[in-house]
């Protein structure tokens, strides 16, 4: 029996009569809030059941249904079981509004719908905090993977994820590298992510992707969980395999000894490249630029504890720039290590080598050259015209002779193609030689590689350089 302004009851509402939490429960399915609560709690949970089951399966490769099943799929669900609650009070507050009396909500277990309810809300609670739980965690792993990282910003990222999926650390997941362990770095690299999620929703992000990457963990914490400079590598010959357009049959080989070094079991001390990063010493440096392709000062830390800095005076800092020290790790040498890109001279050079071109088609080395260091607009542009460039030049070269390896030229092509669209992404302004490597110094000219501090004038009080004597750190092969 109602009681106050009864008139304005609703009859359907008088006749179910029975408890508060009856007349909430079925008050939800009466409002369009409580009905889409439910609605969107179960939909989400359905279809995240269903959605990791088909992935697990492999049925889905596009990425970004990983993000619809484990990031937008989870807040849906959340969402619905906030709603909840928030549309089970509106209703009891309309009861209130229309003076309807209603008792209080109270939980009586020795009443059998009292268990029953209590029984069923445990029972979903823990369901849906399993379900979360598993969602929670296999999110955590899509979104630490190298196909999220690579995939889901194709775009942005196409140019790093490619060449990192033919470097030597393919099998080496991104975040490793990137995040390694600890929760500190990951919170920050997730805090950095959603800038850069912004800047690729906003079409803001930098064309090409700057480089270094300036907040990147220090390589200690995350290269050396492999690599270590403890290890005593000693010396390693590399073969350097060039051609020239005079003779494209006969390669120039060229060996050298590298002086990796290490600490040395025999000596007991650190020698060798591998020097620079060992625990005895302490190598920090001052850019001038962001690139870190100009260094003013040279700061040594020696095992005595003894410091020496190394100057040199005509290398000014960039206006704009803030310089700030910098301990030197690996990457400062090594700083293409998995995003390695090629340069054109070693593409042709290697085709001749394999025999991907046909090192008897003459003139097509630098025929070859040329066609892939064309700027395309596009990488549609390049697929819709490289081979048919490349023939034209042959033709105009000798219309015999490309008729004759129609076949092999067009081979040739389709060779000079697929390593132009792995090095070259006109949309990013990823060109040739956008990155280049420090190591070695192959690049000097433009203030790449050893040179940059082993040059001979970098000059200390006492007078002492940074010696440039190639012995230092190669010499021939024994």
């Amino acid at each position: 029996m109602t009681t106050g302004n009864s008139n304005r009851a609703n009859p359907r509402d008088s006749r179910e009569g029975g408890s508060a939490w009856a007349h909430i429960m079925r008050g939800l399915w009466r409002t369009p809030l409580g009905v889409f609560a439910i609605v969107m709690t179960t939909a989400s949970i359905t279809l995240m059941l269903i959605g990791m089951g088909a992935e697990l399966l492999g049925f889905f490769e596009n990425p970004y249904v990983g993000i619809f099943i484990y990031m937008i799929l989870p807040g849906g669900m959340l969402l619905g079981l906030l709603l909840i609650p928030v549309a089970a009070y509106l209703r009891r507050r309309q009861w209130r509004k229309t003076r309807i009396a209603k008792d209080h909500l109270q939980l009586d277990l020795s009443n059998p719908k009292h268990r029953f309810f209590l029984i069923g809300f445990v029972v979903l609670t823990v369901v849906n905090m399993v379900i979360l739980g598993v969602v929670g965690y296999e999110g955590y792993h899509f979104t630490d993977s190298p196909y999220f990282c690579g995939m889901v910003c194709h775009r942005v990222m196409a140019p790093e994820y490619t060449a990192y999926l033919r470097s030597p650390h393919s099998r080496v997941s991104c975040v490793e590298c990137h995040i390694g362990p600890g929760a500190q770095w990951f919170v920050r690299a997730k805090l950095s992510g959603l800038r850069q999620v912004y800047a690729v929703l906003t079409n803001s992000y930098s064309r090409p992707i700057p480089v270094p990457v300036e907040a990147l963990r220090p390589a200690r914490d995350t290269c050396e969980e492999c690599h270590w400079p403890e290890k005593f590598y000693g010396k390693k010959v590399k073969q350097f395999i060039r051609f020239t357009d005079n003779d494209q049959l006969t390669p120039e080989k060229t060996e050298i000894a590298l002086h990796i070094g290490g600490h040395n079991p025999v000596t007991g001390s650190f020698e060798g490249i591998h020097w620079h990063v060992s625990k005895d010493v302490k190598v920090q440096y001052l850019a001038a630029n962001e690139k870190r392709t100009g260094i003013s000062r040279v700061r040594v830390t020696r095992p005595d504890g003894s410091t020496d800095e190394f100057v040199n005076s005509d290398i000014k800092i960039e206006d704009g720039y803030v310089p700030k020290w910098r301990t030197m790790d690996c990457i400062d040498c090594h700083n293409r290590p998995t995003h390695i890109m090629d340069m054109p001279e070693d593409v042709v050079d290697f085709g001749l080598l394999s025999k991907k071109i046909n090192p008897k088609i003459k003139g097509i080395r630098a025929d070859g050259l040329t066609a892939i260091e064309i700027r395309y607009t596009s990488q549609d542009d390049a697929g819709k015209n490289l081979v048919n460039n490349l023939m034209e030049l042959q033709k105009k070269r000798n219309a015999v002779q490309a008729a004759k390896y129609e076949g092999d030229i067009r081979k040739a092509g389709e060779y000079l193609l697929g390593r132009y669209l792995g090095n070259v992404w006109p949309d990013m302004k990823v060109s040739w030689g956008t990155y280049k490597t420090h190591l070695g110094h192959r690049y000097a000219d433009e203030g790449y590689g050893c040179w940059r501090c082993h040059d001979d004038e970098h000059e200390n009080k006492k007078g002492g350089t940074i010696s440039q004597d190639c012995s230092f750190c190669h010499d021939e092969p024994e």
